[in-house]
């Protein structure tokens, strides 16, 4: 029992440990903000490593096939050339920060790197407030679409019955989109939209449609449109487009045609050997929410933005060549353009169909030139150029003319101390 009893002197257990604490108190401080330290890292890196796994997907690599493994999400197998609606919106739009008609440049593509030239797709993930890029030469491109519809009709602009209802979805996402995007431009209303700069109304509730679905989506815009339908022979095929200042092709030349075959008739360098393969796969498996873009670049000796006529005449006899080998050779500097084009691919959810807008940028060589880095890297460009691809950028016919200009204007951009010999100045890419 007198284990049960403490001497009159000897403290209790609680009086210890008040003791104890009384005596470290500074210790027990740092110890007590160490512990909350470490409970805070770890809580922390949990939550990273949980945020980690919601990453936006990254845009398909079109040289490779996609992976069964590690998660990679897959479109969900269905039957060539059937199609079932998904249930996607596509997120509503932010308004363009301080767009003005007649003040917001046309952004400045420069989609060329130094050499060496490789042949790929060149796809990067679209944000969906950047789907349409309008400018201040909107107005100028409208009544150059405008006029075109006019004069060139169906050979322009036209839709074949099963692909209507694409084409009018297409036109349904344009009215829903520019008046969010660019709401001193466009006006959403009960029927459709309204033009504010060109007092334009658009009903597109109407049956039957005023005009073809993609006449009213082209007047809509700054771009050239297509809409691209699988069959079920497993193909993507040409089917709606509204092809208006294309440059180089024509929509009556190619309306109806497989992808393959649009290609492969325009002689696409590279593409049996590099491309066709990954462009045949990517198509199959697009999804609704991953839009994409790409951007291209050619030279051009003439300053139609519509039709390039150094290449031959656009509506000939049949007997009159089109190509780069009717154009005439070593032009002067001033009649060499640079057009560039900022394509976005994406899948329209009701009907399945494969949407490309085409937005061209079309400047003087001369204008570009002065732009810090600009003409070095352009010259190594074209210089890096195979054969094939510089037989099917028309590189002979200028190459003289445009490389002694762009040499030209580097040496004097070293020379002012624009630029300097390492050459990364002016070398982000695509711009």
């Amino acid at each position: 029992m007198a284990a049960d009893f403490l001497p009159w002197n000897a403290e209790r257990p609680a009086d210890q440990f008040a003791t104890l604490i009384a005596t470290n108190a500074k210790q027990f401080l740092y110890a007590g903000i160490v512990a909350v330290l470490f409970a805070w890292i770890l809580a922390t890196r949990l939550i990273k490593r949980n945020s980690s796994n919601v990453r936006r997907e990254k845009s398909p690599d079109l040289e490779k096939p996609s992976s069964r493994k590690g998660g990679t999400s897959k479109a969900p197998e269905r039957p060539p050339g059937v199609w079932t609606p998904v249930d996607f919106k596509r997120p509503e739009a932010t308004p363009y920060p301080a767009w003005d008609l007649h003040k917001t440049d046309p952004l400045p593509y420069r989609p060329f790197r130094y050499g060496p030239y490789h042949i790929t797709m060149g796809l990067r993930n679209m944000q969906w407030d950047d789907w349409i890029e309008l400018d201040s030469d909107y107005l100028k491109f409208h009544a150059e679409k405008a006029r075109r519809i006019e004069e060139r009709g169906d050979k322009c602009c036209r839709t074949a019955p099963e692909a209507y209802d694409g084409a009018v979805e297409l036109l349904e996402e344009l009215c829903d989109y520019l008046p969010q995007r660019y709401p001193t431009l466009y006006r959403k209303t009960l029927v459709g939209l309204d033009n504010l700069a060109t007092g334009e109304n658009f009903n597109i509730i109407l049956r039957p449609l005023p005009e073809d679905p993609m006449a009213m989506c082209a007047r809509l815009l700054q771009d050239d449109l297509a809409i691209m339908f699988e069959r079920p022979d497993g193909q993507y095929y040409l089917l709606a487009g509204a092809i208006l200042l294309a440059g180089f092709w024509r929509l009556s030349d190619k309306f109806g045609m497989p992808l393959s075959e649009i290609h492969t008739s325009g002689d696409v360098p590279g593409f049996k050997t590099k491309l066709e393969r990954g462009m045949t796969n990517f198509f199959r498996r697009v999804k609704c929410d991953n839009p994409v873009l790409r951007n291209n670049y050619f030279l051009q000796v003439d300053d139609d933005l519509a039709w390039s006529h150094s290449i031959g005449p656009e509506d000939g006899d049949g007997t009159q060549a089109i190509g780069w080998s009717t154009a005439a050779k070593d032009k002067a500097i001033e009649h060499h353009h640079f057009r560039s084009e900022r394509q976005s691919l994406r899948r329209l959810p009701r009907s399945g169909g494969v949407v490309f807008t085409i937005r061209t940028y079309f400047e003087p060589i001369t204008a570009i030139a002065k732009e810090p880095g600009v003409p070095g890297r352009l010259a190594s460009a074209v210089r890096s150029w195979g054969d094939d691809v510089s037989k099917y950028k028309g590189k002979e016919r200028y190459e003289g003319v445009l490389l002694e200009y762009l040499d030209g204007e580097h040496k004097k951009q070293l020379e002012e101390g624009v630029i300097t010999e390492d050459g990364e100045e002016g070398n982000d890419y695509p711009y």
